[in-house]
């Protein structure tokens, strides 16, 4: 009997196992001659404490896949179990299964952890289909530049696959739709007073997601009778799509009522808005329950019918097919040893709020904080000029801060938050992602979004009781790096604006810093 394992980031029907057996065999053999398995195991637990939501959706699709599975003619086991090797040992013993088939992990560690389990059988692995790029096709494309960068990358993909490319160039499909390949200037604009977006479509739990959150709530119940911290997020509202139909839906009604509005306010915070238009796409994809190709064509072909403005149709077809493409290339590029960077030598410890999910006393990093402990999200432009800019100025562990994303966020996985957070948000990578750190002070938050009314802090205030951390925390932070970021060429104007800073006052800038800062370092 063949057996294959199915992971929970892989709830794809196209996956290449089930397609390798039903080429070779055909599709009734192909469901005769073998065994599907999903394993959840309380074993990730020991490794990251995730957020509650996260469980539920993880485990709630593991269940409704395997249910589509079944329904489709497959035989399909689940299992609840502490650990992957003893779920996978028992059922191969059970069933007698000679060999078994996986797909490539998206995660580097989690092929390591396959690879010591020691099965007793021969182990196939199946190149992943999760991805428009291979690994290959990414290194290859990777090799002759000494710089990688995101935007030629976005183009190269957009001229692969045909996406948003003009009929009428010579010769047709060489041009960029509209003449012009990026259009983030139009898509950075500050919130108006009153912003709203429409409202996101919401799903109510089904019975299947009901025993989740309950199997979830007890875990974290029994967690803490143990004397251990617990699970962090609420488990509940939950309003996650967990099925491929429902996630195809979630698509549908983002095109329907948030792309024509995607682009201009997309860079936009608003309090009691943590949405605005965002797709809310991006968990689903990560999961399988969506292919990335199909999500772009779709928008494609249903952004040009109905004359969505092109700003707004290239913003989110870039998220998909230049960003998380291009993030996910460079997470295998670079190399095992990438997520051990730390390029600014940070060692403060995260402080107790981040972890609580509120309790700052930063009206900002409050307000995100209270909507990622509701549902386990928050968009693009919160996650990284509101808490990864604190992680960079206030001199967070980047390997501390990392995992705390990894665990914190519904979409969250190492292929994600390595680039995303090593590298952009912390350039904790000296610049091998992005061209320069990613560093502002409380001034940027005030502009782009209505966090700072009401705050107790004052965002024009550098220095004093009063004052935004945000403010002497940035200030700080180029002060203690001048040396370094002196060679970045993009960092020459604030640096000159640093110098102009009194000696007396930056002495009280670095003191009011000091102040907001953990104090004792990790290591």
């Amino acid at each position: 009997m063949q057996g294959i394992w199915i992971l929970g980031d892989q709830l794809n029907a196209a996956h290449p196992a089930l397609q390798a057996l039903e080429r070779d065999h055909g599709p009734q053999e192909a469901r005769r001659r073998c065994r599907l398995l999903l394993i959840e195991s309380t074993s990730v637990l020991a490794w990251r404490r995730y957020h509650r939501q996260k469980l539920v959706l993880v485990w709630t699709a593991m269940r409704h896949f395997a249910a589509e599975l079944r329904e489709a003619g497959w035989l399909v086991d689940q299992r609840e179990a502490s650990s992957f090797g003893d779920a996978l040992t028992a059922w191969i013993a059970e069933h007698g299964i000679r060999a078994l088939a996986v797909m490539e992990p998206a995660e580097r560690p989690f092929r390591q952890a396959i690879e010591r389990l020691e099965l007793p059988i021969p182990l196939q692995w199946h190149p992943s289909n999760a991805f428009l790029w291979s690994r290959e096709a990414f290194s290859a494309w990777a090799a002759p530049y000494k710089q990688l960068r995101m935007e030629l990358f976005y183009r190269e993909g957009r001229r692969r696959f045909g996406v948003l490319m003009d009929p009428a160039a010579d010769p047709p499909g060489s041009q960029p739709l509209g003449g012009q390949w990026n259009y983030d200037h139009d898509n950075r604009k500050a919130p108006p007073r009153g912003l709203s977006g429409p409202p996101p479509l919401r799903f109510e739990p089904d019975a299947v997601t009901r025993a989740v959150i309950t199997k979830v709530e007890e875990l974290a119940q029994a967690m803490e009778a143990a004397g251990d911290a617990g699970l962090p997020g609420q488990s509940q509202p939950f309003a996650w799509a967990v099925t491929r139909a429902q996630a195809l839906a979630v698509l549908e009604h983002f095109i329907a009522s948030r792309l024509d509005g995607f682009g201009p306010y997309q860079d936009a915070m608003v309090s009691g808005q943590p949405t605005l238009w965002h797709a809310l796409l991006s968990p689903y994809l990560n999961l399988g329950l969506l292919h990335p190709l199909e999500v772009i064509r779709r928008l494609e072909q249903a952004g040009l019918e109905q004359g969505t403005p092109l700003a707004s149709l290239e913003g989110v077809i870039r998220q998909i097919l230049g960003w998380r493409e291009y993030t996910h290339g460079l997470y295998w590029w670079f190399g095992p040893d990438y997520p051990q960077r730390n390029h600014f030598g940070a060692v403060r410890p995260l402080p107790g709020w981040l972890e609580q999910l509120g309790g700052s006393g930063m009206a900002c990093l409050d307000t995100v904080l209270g909507e990622l402990a509701i549902t386990g999200y928050a968009h693009h432009i919160q996650r990284l000029m509101v808490l990864a800019n604190y992680g960079l100025i206030a001199g967070l562990d980047p390997q501390a801060f990392t995992a705390w994303f990894h665990r914190m966020f519904i979409d969250g996985f190492d292929w994600v938050m390595q680039t995303n957070v090593i590298g952009m948000g912390l350039f904790a990578d000296g610049g091998l992602l992005a061209s320069k750190p990613y560093a502002a002070s409380g001034n940027y938050i005030n502009r782009m979004s209505t966090y700072c009314k009401g705050c107790r802090y004052n965002p024009k205030q550098r220095s004093g009781a009063d004052a935004c951390p945000f403010n002497a925390l940035y200030w700080d932070f180029l002060a203690r790096n001048r040396e370094g970021l002196g060679r970045n060429p993009r960092m020459g104007l604030v640096l000159k604006q640093l110098e102009k800073i009194p000696a007396p006052e930056l002495v009280a800038i670095r003191s009011t810093a000091a102040s907001h800062r953990p104090t004792e370092p990790l290591r």
